[in-house]
């Protein structure tokens, strides 16, 4: 098991507590209209779901990750009893809020992804985690035991991801790589604003991030006793997982091509816990 610089986590968790002040009424997350109704699963994730559970009503779900809540209400909405987990509690906090305001009941917890509490093992039926989740994490080993456990025998987990290659890509003309495809440690940012909100001012903007190949993912679920289902690779997409980089084309699909040739953006893992 990897050491987890405990600062890493620190940093991290004080720019997700300031971008949980700012979310809600962005480009990205529009609080009004999820209050009114609005669906925010896309359309990899309810892909996903379909071929994984079917449905989730009358399902145990547990969102890893789940910041504001969009989806975790999404998914109650959908009949799912959801327990929403992140270790923001101000995420968890605006998250409690516009559940209340939609009229849907969730469950909220306040813990790291990789280190979840005990009382949470062996009760839930899906486990669900979607684009940017684990680049925050640095040893993935961990988190996915620790998702894993949440399972009943049986369970399943959904996992929607940014695509490694395209986390190595720097913003730019013309394209070059900035980032490593697998893990070698931490790589410290600090840039401006937030990937909702370019323009917001945080007080703290720095931020710890980490590579994990497709390799290296699929052998954490694997030690983390999970059954590999399917392994997705997806050239294009609903929504651009990195905007600037993945533009819209002119069918309202988002890719990625270098020399007119198309690059993987988003992957799809689903396995079920043994």
């Amino acid at each position: 098991m990897r050491r987890v610089e405990r600062n890493a986590l620190e940093i991290n968790r004080a720019w997700w507590d300031w971008a949980a002040a700012i979310h809600g009424n962005d480009p990205i997350y529009d609080s009004d209209a999820l209050i009114a109704g609005a669906d925010w699963l896309g359309e990899e994730e309810q892909t996903a779901l379909a071929a994984s559970v079917g449905g989730v009503d009358g399902l145990d779900v547990i969102h890893v990750q789940c910041h504001i809540g969009f989806d975790t209400i999404s998914l109650a909405r959908r009949g799912a009893r959801v327990t929403g987990l992140d270790f923001s509690a101000a995420a968890l906090a605006k998250a409690e809020e516009l559940a209340r305001r939609s009229g849907v009941e969730a469950t909220w917890v306040q813990a790291d992804a990789a280190h979840i509490p005990a009382d949470l093992r062996g009760r839930f039926d899906l486990a669900y985690a979607t684009i940017g989740a684990i680049s925050w994490i640095e040893d993935l080993p961990a988190w996915m035991g620790a998702v894993a456990a949440t399972l009943r025998s049986g369970g399943r987990l959904v996992l929607v991801e940014v695509h490694p290659l395209l986390t190595m890509v720097r913003e730019g003309e013309p394209l070059s790589l900035g980032f490593p495809y697998s893990f070698d440690g931490p790589h410290r940012f600090n840039e401006p604003g937030t990937y909702a909100d370019p323009s917001a001012e945080l007080a703290s903007s720095e931020t710890v991030n980490f590579a994990h190949s497709l390799g290296e993912t699929v052998t954490s679920a694997i030690e983390g006793d999970l059954r590999i289902d399917s392994l997705t690779e997806h050239v294009e997409a609903s929504k651009s997982p990195r905007p600037p980089i993945v533009p819209r084309e002119a069918d309202g699909r988002y890719r990625l091509r270098l020399d007119g040739q198309l690059l993987p953006i988003l992957f799809t893992l689903l396995a079920t816990k043994l």
